[in-house]
């Protein structure tokens, strides 16, 4: 079992379980009824969305230091209580049940699902690979 990251929207690899959205909006022009179907997500979790100030952040980095800018701030809104609670049970559930969480961003490595990555892996949790 592993938790997956992964870019929302896209096919779902064999055996991918669960996939949470942790993003701000659901999809537009998506009828809740077809996120799962169309590979959106299963369950919309914002709670591990960067806050809608520090994704434009996040948006409008142009250079290494705004990238920097914006991790710092993805990072303390992920080190509040409750989003780090959520942290622990899905690095905790990783070795029990397969999920997958992301984001929509077609760039990982500018996306805040790539520091997500990070954090469930300082908290331990079984990463799978794609």
């Amino acid at each position: 079992m592993s938790i997956r990251i992964v870019r929302l929207g896209t096919d779902r690899a064999p055996g991918e379980g669960l996939r949470i959205g942790t993003v701000r909006r659901p999809p537009r022009g998506v009828p809740k009824a077809e996120f799962a179907s169309q590979n959106w997500y299963d369950v919309w979790y914002p709670n591990l969305a960067p806050s809608a100030e520090t994704m434009k952040l996040g948006q409008e980095a142009q250079t290494p230091a705004q990238w920097t800018a914006f991790t710092r701030a993805y990072k303390r809104e992920m080190a509040e209580a409750d989003a780090s609670r959520s942290l622990d049970l899905l690095a905790a559930l990783s070795h029990q049940t397969a999920l997958a969480v992301g984001c929509y961003c077609e760039d990982e490595s500018r996306c805040h699902r790539s520091l997500l990555r990070g954090l469930l892996q300082e908290r331990g949790a079984d990463i799978g690979t794609d």
